[in-house]
C-alpha cells in the first residue's frame, strides 16, 4: 500500500486462527505465540441471519392492568419492622435499624397491607394523619410501605405525586403485586420542599425494592431522585431473597414490566438480582448517578428494548453483569454517560445485543469483559472517547453487521488483561485470559486508533468488513497481530481477495511436519 493514501475501503475475509491454550484465572499474561504466519484461504461458514427478537407489541399499559384482579381491600395494619421477615435486610444487618429508630424515635414501624386490591386513598383513611397525608392529589408518606404477598397495591392517577419522606424514612416493599401507572414517585427532602438531592452515597433517600415472588408493574409514571448506597436500596430494586433467609427457597423469582416511565436522578435506575423475564421497554433513563439500567447475578431472559439512557455521572448507560443470561438488548439509545454505553460483564452468556446506537459515551460504545458467546448485530458505535467496540478475556463473541465511526481509540478491540484488583472475587467471578472473535460486515470508519487491534487472539475471524482509515500520512493502520503482518494481510485482503489465516508460527510447522 502506498503510503499517503488517505483512505481505504477493503471488502475483505479475514481469519485470524490461533490454539485454544486455556490459562489460569489471575496468572500473568504472557504471549504464547512468538510468532505467526499468514496464508490465504476460501472463506466458508460465516454466513447468519437477522437474529430473531422478541415481540415487545404485547407489552403495554393496557396490558398490564389487565392482571389485575379487583377485588375488596383487606387489612391495613402498622406492625413492628423487626417482626416482619420482609425487612430483615434492612434492620438485621449493618446497624440499619438506627436509620429507621432515629427517624421515628421509637421501634421501628412500617404500614401492612394484606389482602385484596388495596388504593392509597384506602390507606389514607386507615392510618393516622402524619404517617400518610394527602393534598389535592398530593400524597407524603413518612412510614415505610409493605405489600405482603397476599396483597396488590395499585398507585394511580388518582395521585399525582406520592412523596417518600427522606426525613421520616419512608420507603415501599413489594412481597406481592405493585401496580404504579400515570403517577409520580419522589424521594421527597420536607426541609427544602424538593425532591432529594444525591450528596455521598451513604446518605439516605427513599427507594422501592421488590422481592422474590412478587410482581412489579410501573407504568407510564415519574420516578425522582430514589436510592442511595445500601444494600438492596438503589433505587428500583428487584430482588430475590438472600440465602440465610427460608423464602429464598419457596419463592419463585422477583419479575416484572417497566414501560413507558421516566426514571430521573436515581442511584440505579433499575437493579436486580436473580429476577427472570423482566420487561424494560420504552423507557428513559436520566441523570443516574452510578448506572441507568444494571440487571445483576444470575437473572435470565430479560428484555431491555427502546430505552434511552444518557447522563449517568459516574459508569455506564446500560449494564448486565454476574452472569445475566440469555437476555436482549435492542433499538436502545445509550449516550453522554461516563462510563459505556452499554456492557456486557463478568461471564454473562448468551446474550443479544442488537440495533442499538451507542454515541458520545466517556468511555467505549460497547464493552464485553469476560463475557463469552455473545453476539452484537447492527449496532451504531459514534464518537465515544474510547473504542467502538472493545472485548476483553472473552471467546466466542460475534459482531456482525456493527458499525464504529469517528470512535476515539480503535473500531474493535480485542485484547487479553490479568485483573489484578484484590477486590475481585475469582470464585464469584472467575475469567480466562482468552479471546476470540468472529466480526462480519459492518463499517469502520475514522477511528482514532485504526480499524481493528487484536492482541494475542485464540481465534478470531472477519469478514466483508468495509474499513476507511482517517485521513492521514500512513493511510489504515492496525495494531496487535494485524499491525505486525500488515503488508501480508493487506495482499491477501485486498490483491488476491481472499480469506487470511494468521496462526502461530509453531503450530504451522506442527502441520507441515
Amino acid at each position: 500500500m502506498r503510503s499517503g493514501m488517505s483512505s481505504v475501503r477493503t471488502r475483505c475475509v479475514l481469519w485470524l486462527i490461533a490454539v485454544l491454550m486455556p490459562l489460569t484465572a489471575g496468572a500473568a499474561v504472557a504471549n504464547e505465540f512468538d510468532s505467526y504466519v499468514v496464508r490465504a484461504v476460501e472463506p466458508t461458514g460465516l454466513s447468519m441471519p437477522e437474529p430473531t427478537l422478541p415481540d415487545i407489541t404485547g407489552f403495554t399499559r393496557e396490558s398490564a392492568l389487565n392482571k389485575i384482579v379487583r377485588r375488596r381491600p383487606g387489612e391495613i395494619s402498622i406492625r413492628r419492622m423487626v417482626d416482619l421477615i420482609e425487612f430483615d435486610e434492612f434492620v438485621g444487618r449493618d446497624g440499619r435499624l438506627a436509620t429507621w429508630a432515629e427517624r421515628q424515635r421509637r421501634n421501628p414501624v412500617a404500614i401492612v397491607l394484606e389482602g385484596g386490591l388495596i388504593r392509597m386513598s384506602d390507606i389514607l383513611s386507615a392510618v393516622e394523619p402524619y404517617q400518610l397525608e394527602a393534598e389535592d392529589g398530593v400524597y407524603t408518606l413518612r412510614l415505610p410501605l409493605l405489600v405482603s404477598a397476599s396483597a396488590t397495591l395499585l398507585i394511580d392517577d388518582s395521585v399525582q405525586s406520592l412523596r417518600l419522606s427522606q426525613q421520616a424514612g419512608a420507603f415501599l416493599v413489594n412481597d406481592g403485586r405493585l401496580f404504579v401507572t400515570d403517577t409520580e414517585v419522589v424521594a421527597w427532602d420536607e426541609e427544602n420542599e424538593a425532591p432529594a438531592a444525591y450528596v455521598k452515597k451513604k446518605r439516605f433517600r427513599p427507594f422501592l425494592i421488590a422481592w422474590g415472588g412478587s410482581e412489579t408493574y410501573l407504568l407510564s409514571s415519574r420516578f425522582v431522585n430514589l436510592g442511595y448506597g445500601a444494600t438492596k436500596s438503589y433505587g428500583i430494586s428487584f430482588s430475590q431473597y438472600t440465602k440465610s433467609v427460608p423464602r429464598h427457597k419457596t419463592r419463585a423469582r422477583p419479575t416484572g414490566w417497566i414501560l413507558d416511565s421516566t426514571f430521573d436522578g436515581l442511584l440505579y435506575g433499575f437493579y436486580c438480582y436473580e429476577a427472570d423475564d423482566v420487561v424494560i421497554v420504552n423507557n428513559v433513563y436520566k441523570n443516574s448517578v452510578i448506572y441507568g439500567i444494571d440487571p445483576h447475578d444470575r437473572s435470565n431472559r430479560l428484555i431491555i428494548a427502546r430505552n434511552t439512557a444518557y447522563g449517568t455521572k459516574e459508569r455506564h448507560g446500560i449494564i448486565v453483569s454476574r452472569e445475566v443470561n440469555d437476555s436482549w438488548i435492542f433499538r436502545n439509545e445509550s449516550y453522554d454517560n461516563t462510563g459505556s454505553g452499554i456492557m456486557v460483564d463478568r461471564q454473562s452468556t448468551g446474550n443479544i445485543v442488537a440495533y442499538n446506537k451507542v454515541h458520545g459515551n466517556g468511555s467505549d460504545g460497547i464493552t464485553i469483559y469476560e463475557s463469552p458467546e455473545n453476539l452484537l448485530y447492527a449496532n451504531q458505535s459514534i464518537g465515544n472517547r474510547a473504542h467502538g467496540y472493545r472485548v476483553r478475556n472473552s471467546v466466542g463473541i460475534k459482531l456482525y453487521e456493527n458499525r464504529a465511526i469517528a470512535n476515539a481509540y480503535t473500531g474493535i478491540n480485542g485484547h487479553v488483561r490479568t485483573l489484578n484488583d484484590p477486590t475481585r472475587d475469582l470464585q464469584l467471578d472467575p475469567y480466562d485470559t482468552r479471546i476470540s472473535m468472529v466480526v462480519v460486515g459492518g463499517r469502520l470508519i475514522h477511528n482514532g486508533g485504526g480499524p481493528i487491534s487484536i492482541d494475542q487472539p485464540v481465534s478470531v475471524e472477519l469478514y466483508d468488513v468495509d474499513m476507511f482509515a482517517p485521513a492521514n500520512a500512513t493511510g489504515v493502520e492496525m495494531s496487535g497481530v494485524l499491525g505486525e503482518h500488515l503488508p501480508e494481510v493487506l495482499d491477501v485482503m485486498i490483491r488476491q481477495r481472499q480469506a487470511v489465516v494468521i496462526e502461530p508460527d509453531n503450530i504451522q510447522r506442527r502441520v507441515d511436519g
